[in-house]
């Protein structure tokens, strides 16, 4: 018979733990106070708001900051390794969550510190540890790895495609433009039509820097279609490509055409369960 669990234990598996539902609960409850809290912090950045409701947001502030100082001291009880905790990065960003607030009252005029309460959004991130979400990410990081070689030759291109098209729209509209006297702002114009953000901040008057503007508008669709089709492969890779054939064959009729993730034969219906090691 196992011994009983102590307060300590069980406060770490509620505070820690994602793959129970206490800890889920504990988690979700969190993220909600958080996203509520730089909610606030975005309206107080309204002077108009902010002067009619200055009470109101002071008072609101000191609650949250008192909800998550009682978070971070509890997290700091149940920790295993309590100054792995405290140095860690959700360990400091659950400091810095807190600390102005207090600081404010310490030092005058360190009110513009408190910007740095949107540093709790960060803390949403913690969701990526709950259980239903660690598979899911984990083939999403998987598919950025396997990537990041193509998508570095892809944003190599992009950067030579840029400073040459910068180049010569500085050559056909030099003496013309007086928003692209220099190639600096030839390449800033590159970037910014090839990219499809288009600010409109420079925009070329002669017949060839049109042509030219439109050849680099048409290549700008390549710049968002090329990586999200390579990321997007290498996540179908993972979540569709076929079993080894040494784990997928089916007992039953010898087929080894499954899916990953498949349980049951596609053909007969035979479970696979005992193929997957």
């Amino acid at each position: 018979m196992s011994a009983p669990k102590s307060l300590r234990q069980k406060m770490h598996e509620l505070v820690f733990k994602t793959d129970t539902t206490a800890g889920n609960t504990f988690d979700l409850v969190v993220i909600g106070l958080i996203v509520t809290s730089v909610s606030f912090v975005v309206l107080e950045s309204v002077d108009s708001i902010a002067t009619q409701h200055h009470s109101f947001f002071q008072r609101v502030e000191w609650a949250f900051t008192i909800l998550f100082t009682f978070e971070y001291l509890l997290r700091i009880y149940a920790a295993k390794n309590r100054w792995r905790y405290i140095t860690s990065f959700f360990g400091l960003v659950d400091f810095l969550a807190i600390f102005p607030t207090y600081l404010s009252v310490i030092i005058p005029g360190s009110h513009n510190l408190l910007i740095i309460r949107v540093l709790r959004l960060m803390r949403i991130f913690r969701i990526m540890e709950m259980g239903h979400f660690v598979r899911e990410g984990g083939i999403v990081v998987s598919a950025l790895k396997a990537s990041r070689i193509k998508i570095f030759i892809f944003l190599s291109f992009v950067v030579i495609a840029s400073v040459f098209m910068g180049a010569l729209m500085y050559l056909v509209e030099n003496g013309h433009n007086p928003e692209i006297e220099n190639i600096p702002e030839g390449i800033y114009w590159a970037i910014v039509t090839l990219t499809t953000v288009g600010y409109g901040d420079a925009i070329p008057v002669t017949g060839r820097g049109k042509l030219l503007a439109s050849i680099v508008m048409i290549l700008g669709y390549a710049v968002i279609a090329v990586p999200t089709g390579i990321v997007t492969a290498e996540i179908s890779s993972r979540v569709l490509s076929p079993r080894k054939k040494e784990n997928a064959k089916c007992l039953r009729c010898n087929n080894i055409d499954h899916h990953e993730n498949a349980e049951f034969c596609y053909h007969c219906g035979e479970s696979l369960e005992d193929l997957q090691d």
